[in-house]
């Protein structure tokens, strides 16, 4: 019972660590937090110092036949990596067992994005009337700008409505992503039009000193759930179904600007990658776009 009470304070120390120095995202503190659960309820009386990686190949092969998959068993690991490295240099402990240790792999999902005449039928095909009520013109310049920037879905929701981060006469907006980094990307034409159509109906749904850029039906900031239900409507309504999601967007978002460029490393300094591996993942899409275009016109491509 010692044992669990002390490990329970480490991994609270931990956690509070990444918070405060680290300054990770609320929703990344939530998963790493998850995971030291996952590892104190499997270590069960073992002390932390007696596990070995033997033992966390054994917790990895449990957690993989529970139904886990490759990618959350490598985000598991990599939480508890963390932790022991944390360990190791602020607690004493001499060794980290995580080390070396690897997750199983499982097939690699490509990201879902919508082709280009798919984002300008969600974007372009809405009746008028729509429009001009504040909710239309809301969603309109929400849906623009993430679709125009590639931002995540917390960094739209961050923005403020005058703390200059949203600059439409220098046309970009600066936000701050996963790990505190902040960056500053591009927004389009036709996102500045939904913008300063949205912040002239802004005051007939905002709370009084309310410094959102985006509220919701209170007139404060608008919650993620709110923006998802509202995207799958309007998704829904033009026609593309309800499986529409705002960071569906980001993807297409990442895959139309690198078709047309070509330049994976602008497209990671846009998306805020801290790594070029992950921009990679689009390319990927890019090939699957041009295989098809292959297999429909190459005469030795098609079948007999």
């Amino acid at each position: 019972m010692i044992n669990a009470v002390t490990d329970s304070g480490l991994g609270t120390a931990w956690l509070e660590t990444l918070e405060h120095q680290r300054r990770l995202s609320g929703h990344t503190l939530a998963n790493y937090s998850r995971a030291i659960d996952v590892l104190f309820k499997l270590k069960d009386r073992t002390d932390l110092r007696d596990l070995d990686a033997q033992a966390i190949r054994r917790f990895v092969a449990r957690l993989h036949a529970a139904g886990l998959t490759g990618r959350t068993l490598a985000l598991t690991l990599s939480a508890w990596r963390g932790f022991y490295r944390w360990l190791s240099r602020h607690r004493g402990f001499s060794a980290n067992p995580v080390q070396g240790v690897r997750a199983p792999k499982s097939p690699r999902h490509l990201p879902r994005s919508l082709s280009v005449e798919q984002a300008q039928q969600l974007l372009e095909s809405v009746p008028p009337h729509t429009l001009a009520t504040p909710k239309g013109a809301r969603d309109r310049a929400m849906f623009e700008l993430l679709y125009s920037s590639g931002l995540r879905l917390a960094e739209l929701i961050a923005l403020d409505a005058a703390d200059g981060r949203l600059d439409l006469k220098q046309a970009e907006v600066t936000v701050t992503g996963k790990g505190g980094k902040t960056r500053t990307v591009p927004v389009g034409g036709r996102a500045r039009d939904a913008l300063r159509d949205w912040l002239k109906a802004r005051a007939l749904l905002a709370a009084p000193q309310e410094r959102a850029l985006f509220v919701g039906a209170r007139g404060r900031r608008i919650a993620p759930g709110a923006v998802q239900t509202r995207l799958r409507a309007w998704a829904k309504r033009q026609g593309l179904g309800a499986a529409v999601h705002p960071h569906m967007l980001r993807h297409s978002f990442a895959s139309h600007v690198l078709q047309s460029s070509q330049d994976l490393r602008a497209v990671q300094e846009m998306l805020g990658h801290a790594s070029i591996s992950t921009t990679q993942i689009y390319t990927h899409l890019d090939f699957q776009a041009l295989a098809k275009v292959y297999d429909a016109a190459h005469p030795r491509a098609r079948k007999k």
